[in-house]
């Protein structure tokens, strides 16, 4: 019985010595980047490992998108999550096209916030969603082809 408890304790300790070793590790890669764009200190790793790549770097804060949508503003959101297999093989699409058109897209990580599934009525990722005055216009849900998002942000900006 005495065994059993000793491996059990160092089963333990070991899994709590992972645990704030794992946390050290991702604090570190946060300090490393500099800029946080998330504004708070426990971000999944999923999102560390983003957080200085250039197709990430458009992020919007909840407060921010409403305030936005208040002001009426004309804007295209792309929601995403940073472990969504297929948003990570929408954005390195996505991103360089609307950055060659000259449009500004507005990234909300969904993964992070959580709350914004329900609060824009996101259903899967990724979801780009078109708002004009602040009120949503358009919206397209899944991994599209190149020519489809070509397509997509300049039918959104020619009106």
């Amino acid at each position: 019985m005495k065994k059993i408890i000793i491996f059990g304790s160092i089963i333990v300790i070991l899994f709590g010595l992972l645990a704030f070793v794992t946390s050290y590790q991702n604090k570190q890669k946060i300090a490393e980047v500099g800029d946080n764009p998330y504004n708070k200190n426990d971000l999944d790793p999923a999102t560390i490992e983003l957080l200085d790549d250039p197709n990430y770097q458009n992020i919007i804060l909840p407060k921010e998108l409403d305030e936005k949508l208040k002001n009426e503003e004309d804007m295209i959101v792309y929601f995403y999550s940073s472990t969504c297999v297929y948003c990570k093989e929408a954005t390195p699409i996505l991103m360089p096209i609307a950055e060659k058109m000259n449009i500004h897209i507005d990234q909300f990580n969904l993964l992070e916030f959580p709350d914004g599934w329900d609060h824009y009525n996101i259903e899967a990722t990724p979801t780009l969603v078109h708002f004009v005055n602040g009120k949503e216009v358009e919206r397209v849900e899944g991994l599209q082809e190149e020519e489809a998002y070509k397509e997509i942000l300049t039918k959104w900006t020619s009106k």
